[in-house]
């Protein structure tokens, strides 16, 4: 019981099936009454051992995580990523996940809109429910869950202006028309790439995807409103699924947006504290830049291999 699966209901009528993942010292302290709770999803996750150590704990931090487009919560090495997210301070961090609508035992079809919705769903649950304050929450996508990620926190910086303790998109793209003219599937079968002798016809296919999902837009809006913004973006360059020059898309977006007159690559290079980690890889971190509106801090992490 260090994993506590539950069922979360979304607005639109959805059982999204998510895991409460233990960090190892709170589980191991308290592994006699973990061991009593009742197994399976189908349970009243807030009447549970699991739950009471989150909620009770005002130590207790929260890593919300939204995977990538394949698979599930607990398929291949994304359980070793909750292992790695949580042993920062093992004594205190709590990691929560969810299967999308139509993946795994969730119920549904996936779309844009109702991925926002999940990831809205899973959120609200952590604030509401749990009772989490939100500068004690840090948000993380991975691929398709940095979109979902940067949309949950687009909705909750427009409708309530809640301040995160931190967003932190690993390999991430700026918008799926672009990620389509590089994207190779497993890092194997390209999907547009053929078609690159023909560019119009080609940009014309990637601009006819149904979801957009256009993290470059949403992380501009993001820091033009009021409140506090911390962005981490990590990206490896041999990544072959979605190429680390989205991150570097993202990053100058991202700083562009901290300015009120517009700021081009040129000035933002100009600008930025660069810190090259050798054959590891390098960082970009834009200077805290303090606005009427709040404070945005902005780092850029490029790894040769991840």
């Amino acid at each position: 019981n260090q994993v506590r699966p539950f069922k979360i209901q979304t607005p639109d009528g959805e059982a999204l099936y998510a895991w409460h993942i233990l960090p190892i010292a709170v589980y191991a302290k308290s592994d006699a009454d973990l061991i009593l709770d009742p197994t399976g999803s189908d349970i009243d996750v807030t009447k549970t051992t699991a739950f009471r150590l989150l909620r009770d704990d005002p130590e207790s931090r929260l890593v919300i995580s939204f995977h990538g487009n394949a698979g599930t919560v607990c398929q291949g090495w994304r359980t070793d990523t909750y292992r790695a997210l949580s042993a920062g301070a093992a004594h205190k961090i709590h990691v929560l996940t969810v299967d999308y609508r139509g993946f795994g035992y969730s119920t549904g079809s996936p779309s844009e809109e109702g991925l926002i919705t999940d990831g809205i769903t899973l959120v609200d649950w952590a604030l509401q429910v749990a009772g989490i304050p939100p500068e004690r929450i840090v948000i993380v996508g991975q691929s398709l869950g940095t979109a979902v990620a940067a949309a949950v926190v687009e909705h909750y910086t427009e409708q309530s202006h809640v301040k995160f303790a931190g967003v932190v998109l690993v390999a991430a793209f700026s918008k799926i028309p672009e990620l389509m003219l590089t994207y190779a599937a497993g890092s194997i079968v390209p999907i547009l790439s053929p078609l690159r002798i023909f560019p119009k016809l080609q940009r014309y296919i990637a601009h006819r995807a149904k979801d957009t999902w256009n993290t470059e837009a949403r992380l501009t809006n993001i820091i033009r409103q009021k409140g506090d913004f911390n962005l981490v973006l990590v990206h490896a360059i041999n990544d072959y699924d979605i190429r680390w020059t989205h991150s570097n898309t993202l990053f100058y977006a991202a700083a562009n947006a901290t300015s009120e007159i517009g700021l081009n690559n040129d000035q933002i290079d100009n600008i930025k504290h660069h810190t090259d980690l050798g054959r590891h890889g390098w960082t970009n971190k834009w200077p805290a830049t303090t606005r009427q509106n709040g404070v945005k801090t902005i780092r850029q992490i490029i790894l040769r291999d991840g």
